[in-house]
């Protein structure tokens, strides 16, 4: 097998991955309603579980970070997507509040370990092809996305079960997985000092790592207001139907699969930081309108510049960790996942906070002015050579194939 084939077969095989867990986490988030009903988890409760979820995944991150410096990402990959597959399926099978408590512990471990070591193996991936490609993995996530609600509808709309609507997609997607885990590529371009254990991000390495962090958690903050409250805002401000209230939502998604999956396009044309740049005062420009929209059009033309905005920034902020340290890409990026977890469980509640005791309309103001937080560190996001345009990638051209050579991980 060629290094090139190898390299184009390791993308495929993440690219599905991503795809996989979009699917996988979109049937659990979209059916929070009929588990809660299931287990009879009390309105009281359920954000304890909810909460539970993003903050074992941190752990899992933190510790993944420590276990790449003993087996490749892609080893962590293989084993942690099965699990999560698993732990979906054992969140419809079980009686007991305990039962759905251990699936859904299971589910937040293995999913961080899963979040960590996939966007590892991108930023490398990335790295290797010498162009931008880390957003077309998020489309795949993002088309995912959109499937697994889909068929989480389906389910709700036919009545079915949790695990008859679980077992087709585990069973189809679970053999899938495992086949295409023999391709993930690893990184091979290493210097023996490198590969120490040691390495890490080195003196005074987080703190020029912080700036993303803070990027990853403002938009997550403002995906998670998304989320969780545009139904409600469209219905109870705007005076929308319950029907059309669900469709900002689904407008964010596709909006957001089509954004990144021409973001690449931008990057290489316009270099990183232009592309952050512009997603920023999209995404601040989103929420201003929903937050004066006279009406519910207006407000799901808000919804749509927050999906394009939005859409570019946490690809981007994955990438540019892996430039700032090219020796540790695999730790920074452990760390940065950190904060995916941190801005998911401080937006939810901090909108929700401000709404009941201001407005609804002043709430949807706070994330817009953390996502312009992005603007004031644009320029972590890379030099202009972080475009990985074609002169970049004629002098990329020689190393690209070095990290075919490591085979995949095994």
């Amino acid at each position: 097998m060629t290094d090139d084939v190898r390299l184009r077969r390791g993308r495929g095989a993440l690219g599905f991955s991503f795809f996989v867990q979009g699917v996988t986490f979109a049937l659990l988030v979209t059916r929070i309603p009929a588990i809660q009903d299931r287990y009879g988890i009390s309105d009281g409760l359920l954000p304890v579980f909810l909460a539970a979820v993003p903050v074992l995944a941190g752990v899992a991150s933190v510790g993944t970070e420590h276990l790449v410096k003993r087996v490749a990402p892609s080893v962590v990959l293989r084993w942690a997507q099965p699990l999560v597959l698993l732990s979906l399926l054992g969140v419809g099978v079980g009686e007991r509040l305990w039962h759905v408590a251990v699936a859904l512990g299971a589910f937040g471990l293995s999913v961080g370990a899963l979040d960590a070591s996939m966007n590892m193996l991108g930023v490398s991936l990335q790295r290797a092809y010498g162009r931008s490609i880390m957003l077309g993995f998020h489309a795949a996530y993002s088309l995912g996305g959109i499937l697994g609600a889909s068929a989480a509808w389906y389910g709700a709309h036919a009545h079915l079960g949790l695990f008859t609507g679980y077992l087709p997609a585990v069973a189809v997607l679970l053999p899938l997985v495992l086949l295409g885990s023999r391709y993930y590529v690893d990184r091979a371009d290493r210097t023996a000092s490198e590969r120490l254990p040691e390495k890490g991000l080195g003196a005074g390495g987080f703190a020029l790592l912080l700036p993303l962090c803070l990027v990853m958690a403002c938009a997550y903050i403002g995906d998670s207001t998304v989320a969780n409250w545009s139904a409600k805002y469209l219905q109870d401000v705007l005076g929308s139907s319950e029907q059309t209230a669900t469709v900002p939502y689904n407008v964010y998604m596709v909006t957001t699969l089509v954004g990144r999956a021409v973001g690449d396009l931008g990057v290489r044309r316009f270099g990183a930081v232009a592309v952050v740049r512009g997603g920023t005062l999209l995404a601040a420009s989103g929420f201003a309108v929903v937050a004066a929209a006279p009406g519910v059009w207006t407000g799901m033309l808000g919804f749509t510049l927050l999906g394009i905005g939005l859409c570019v920034i946490v690809p981007q902020t994955f990438a540019a960790a892996g430039r700032l340290f090219p020796g540790a890409s695999d730790t920074a990026v452990a760390r940065l996942n950190i904060f995916n977890y941190v801005g998911f469980l401080i937006g939810s509640p901090l909108v929700g906070a401000i709404g009941d005791a201001w407005s609804y309309r002043g709430a949807m103001l706070v994330p817009m002015v953390l996502v312009l937080i992005t603007l004031f560190h644009a320029r972590s996001f890379g030099p202009r050579e972080a475009r990985y345009g074609v002169d970049h990638e004629r002098r990329a051209g020689e190393r690209a194939v070095d990290v075919g050579r490591g085979g995949n991980g095994v």
